[in-house]
């Protein structure tokens, strides 16, 4: 349906990524009419939900908010994977914590794992190195092994959630909505083409483009980060990079996270550090000559057969932080009808039905925030906390 057309929807969302998908999902089926916004298209290759893959994982340390938000998540992708007969778009590699001796977090990851009845086996060094011989591991090493645990192919993922979120009544734009161009109740938001969405409310669910549409509200509170993926290519022949030879993995230490050569396209690996300051509209998608020597060297360090391997594909995102990490989910301060649901932080893929359900029913029916996604709670100093 083209922009500007003249109907008043219930909700309109603005934002066609993991978060917003979802919530508009949500929304038209609680009966409410929803149009569902965006700039460049569902998961377009500019947004923090494109690319070709994400972990969903149950672990995240002491945070067990997002432990259990992972767990209502898993089987909500899983029912939309079987409702679309699009199972391949989940891969259960299962996931590997490779931590240090002692190290708090993966500790309370397999506290947390136990109380909720989480699938997971404690891998001791020798463990780790009788079934992975391909790792290099320290000597200190042990590990969390989430077995029904494993990766969303994403950029699928979030098409399949529109189509279905469309077939149910979903109203799609493909259109760049402008800032409310007042305080107080809005009744409509205009467009970047000259159109017109008339809503009772109004979800802006546009990741890292946040801080671009309300400077003032969080130009200083939401920290866009440039993210190089690496893949690279497994040797001829050699099956040992892919699942079930390889879990998704994660060594806690060294900060880097990866995946097994699924569907061919190559071993990947990422550094989850932060990386600088971008722009999602006109930061370069080109990998950097630093960034790939890094994951070289983590790739020879922890993965000696693949040393030489050649890179294949790279790609270049950006997470959407918050201060620490914690999503943001509220009522804008000067707009009673607007809410802002973001703050993804380079974690919050695997959440979107978990998410896309909260927030359809915070809208809906009210209720109390959960504190740590008030907008109160953002400060204007990075202190990472979530991993």
């Amino acid at each position: 349906m083209p922009s500007g057309t003249a109907r008043t929807y219930d909700f309109a969302v603005i934002g066609a990524g993991v978060f917003g998908s979802w919530i508009a999902h949500f929304l038209r089926a609680s009966g409410a009419s929803v149009a569902l916004l965006d700039a460049y298209g569902p998961a377009n290759s500019r947004a923090s939900s494109a690319g070709e893959s994400r972990i969903i994982r149950m672990g995240y340390g002491p945070d067990e908010i997002y432990t259990q938000s992972s767990m209502r998540a898993m089987p909500l992708w899983k029912q939309l994977f079987e409702e679309t007969s699009r199972p391949e778009l989940f891969h259960e590699t299962g996931v590997l914590w490779i931590a240090p001796k002692d190290d708090a977090y993966a500790l309370a990851a397999a506290r947390a794992l136990s109380k909720f009845g989480v699938k997971h086996e404690i891998l001791s060094l020798g463990d780790l190195r009788t079934r992975y011989p391909h790792f290099s591991f320290d000597r200190d090493s042990w590990g969390i092994l989430e077995t029904r645990s494993g990766v969303l192919m994403a950029r699928r993922a979030v098409k399949t959630v529109v189509e279905r979120a469309c077939r149910s009544g979903v109203e799609y734009h493909a259109a760049a909505a402008l800032p409310p161009a007042a305080a107080g109740r809005i009744t409509e938001l205009a467009t970047l083409s000259g159109g017109r969405i008339s809503a009772g409310t109004f979800v802006f669910a546009c990741g890292a483009w946040l801080g671009n549409i309300f400077p003032e509200l969080l130009g200083s509170r939401i920290f866009p980060s440039r993210q190089e993926v690496f893949f690279f290519g497994p040797p001829a022949g050699s099956t040992k990079f892919q699942s079930p030879a390889t879990p998704t993995w994660l060594f806690l230490k060294d900060e880097f996270y990866g995946m097994p050569d699924i569907e061919s396209r190559g071993f990947k690996l990422a550094n989850d550090r932060h990386g600088p300051a971008a722009d999602p509209d006109t930061q370069s998608r080109a990998a950097t000559s630093e960034a790939i020597a890094l994951a070289r060297e983590f790739l020879a360090r922890r993965f000696p057969a693949l040393r030489d391997a050649p890179l294949v594909e790279s790609r270049v995102c950006q997470y959407e932080n918050t201060s620490n990490g914690d999503f943001l989910i509220d009522r804008h301060p000067a707009h009673e009808n607007v809410w802002l649901a973001g703050g993804g932080s380079g974690h919050g893929f695997k959440h979107g039905p978990s998410v896309g359900e909260y927030v359809a029913k915070l809208v809906t029916q009210g209720g109390e925030i959960e504190p740590r996604f008030r907008l109160a709670s953002k400060d204007v100093v990075q202190r990472r906390a979530i991993l």
